[in-house]
């Protein structure tokens, strides 16, 4: 079921986290964070609206990170609900798809649930303090790619927090498949 992200709590400080990643290396935010700011993205292995625009992720995660911009994935699902999700998948996916940013396992949903992650992909942008100046969309795909001279948003917006610390004010939500989250016991 398509879940769609809340608008972006300007100034939100980004909660710490560590998480182990799919090269064996354990990953805090402080690993991730660049000198201009941070992009953290919840994303998932089978999720039709990453799987649609995976390579446009790694492309632009690239060029932010040449611009000084920190970035890492988190999967979060329950691997029980979606076996696909599982840490042995997600290496594999990191592999096949040229993941050149850590992607990192939320076994216990904390980090989702402390960030409110509500779909993936659901991107966070933050400056160099870690403020966050950006919750919207990666450009206009859904479960299908978007056409190739769609407008890069997120890294548009990346850019201009980089630069200026500021992101834009109209940012158009993301949208994709729920967090399948844990039962509560």
């Amino acid at each position: 079921m398509a879940e769609t992200a809340p608008v972006c709590d300007f100034g939100w400080k980004a909660a710490p986290f560590t998480l182990p990643g799919t090269t064996g290396r354990t990953y805090s935010l402080d690993d991730i964070a660049g000198p201009k700011g941070a992009l953290v993205m919840f994303v998932c292995n089978h999720c039709p609206y990453v799987l649609a625009v995976i390579d446009r992720i790694v492309r632009d995660a690239r060029d932010l990170q040449d611009l000084g911009v920190g970035v890492a994935a988190i999967c979060s699902n329950d691997a029980k609900v979606v076996p696909a999700d599982s840490f042995d998948n997600m290496q594999r996916f990191a592999e096949e798809r040229g993941l050149a940013f850590p992607y990192l396992h939320d076994e216990d949903q904390s980090v989702a649930r402390t960030y409110g992650a509500a779909c993936t992909p659901d991107f966070f942008g933050f400056n160099a303090h870690l403020e966050l100046q950006y919750r919207g969309r990666l450009d206009s795909s859904g479960p299908k790619p978007a056409p190739a001279d769609a407008r890069r948003e997120l890294f548009e917006a990346m850019k201009q927090v980089a630069e200026t610390g500021q992101g834009p004010k109209d940012q158009v939500p993301s949208m994709g498949c729920s967090i399948k989250w844990k039962d509560a016991a």
